[in-house]
C-alpha cells in the first residue's frame, strides 16, 4: 500500500512529466488543432475525452504486461504500427480535404473524431506508448506499493492529460476565427493534414 509520503513524492514529478508529454506536438495535438478550427471546441470534446481515456486504458494495459507481450511477439507491435500508420494517413487525407466549415451543404457529413475512435487510436499512437511505458517504468513503486502507485499514476494522467490537450483544441479555435476565406481554410487544412501525415514517420521509424 502506498504511503502518504510516497504519494506526495509522486504527484509533482509525474504531473510535470505527463504535462510535458501531453502538451508537446504529436498526432493527437495536430488532429485536435484541426478539429478545434473546423468544428469548434464543444464538438471536439468527445475527441479530447477519448484521447484521455485511451491513454489511461493504455497505461493500465502496460502495467498489466502489454509491453512485455510485444517483446515476446514483435509481430503484434509491427501489425499495430501498420494499422496506426494507415489510419493516420486516412485521417490526414480527411483533414487536408475538408472544406471550409461555413459551407452549410457539407456540415451534415463533416464530423469530428468520435470518443471511441480517439480512444482506440491511442493503442496505435507511438507517442502514447512512449508516454505510458516511460511513466510506468519511471514512476511506479516496487513491492506492495506497485498496484496502488499505478492506480495513482493513471488518475494523475487523466487529470493532467485533458487540460493539456485542450490547449491545442483551443489553439485551433483561435486560428479558425482568423481564417476568413475558403482559400485560407484550404491552406490551413492542407497544412494540418500534412503535419498529421508526417507523424507517420514517428510510427515507422
Amino acid at each position: 500500500m502506498i504511503t502518504t509520503t510516497e504519494l506526495l513524492a509522486l504527484v509533482g514529478p509525474f504531473m510535470a512529466f505527463a504535462f510535458s508529454m501531453s502538451a508537446t506536438p504529436g498526432p493527437n495535438n495536430m488532429m485536435l488543432t484541426a478539429s478545434g478550427a473546423n468544428h469548434g471546441f464543444r464538438r471536439t470534446l468527445p475527441h479530447m475525452m477519448g484521447i484521455t481515456v485511451g491513454c489511461m486504458a493504455l497505461m493500465s494495459g502496460v502495467a498489466l504486461g502489454l509491453g512485455a507481450l510485444f517483446q515476446q511477439w514483435p509481430v503484434l507491435q509491427t501489425s499495430l504500427k501498420l494499422i496506426g500508420s494507415l489510419y493516420l494517413i486516412w485521417l490526414a487525407w480527411k483533414i487536408a480535404s475538408a472544406p471550409a466549415p461555413n459551407k452549410a451543404d457539407v456540415e451534415a457529413v463533416r464530423q469530428p473524431l468520435t470518443f471511441w475512435q480517439a480512444a482506440a487510436f491511442q493503442f496505435a499512437n507511438p507517442k502514447a506508448w512512449v508516454m505510458t511505458i516511460s511513466g510506468i517504468a519511471s514512476f511506479s513503486l516496487t513491492g506492495d506499493a506497485f498496484v496502488s502507485s499505478v492506480v495513482v499514476l493513471i488518475l494523475l494522467m487523466g487529470i493532467t492529460n485533458l487540460p493539456s490537450i485542450a490547449l491545442w483544441a483551443g489553439f485551433g479555435v483561435a486560428i479558425g476565427r482568423r481564417l476568413r476565406t475558403p482559400q485560407h481554410w484550404r491552406w490551413f487544412n492542407i497544412g494540418m493534414g500534412s503535419m498529421t501525415a508526417a507523424c507517420v514517420l514517428m510510427i515507422l521509424l
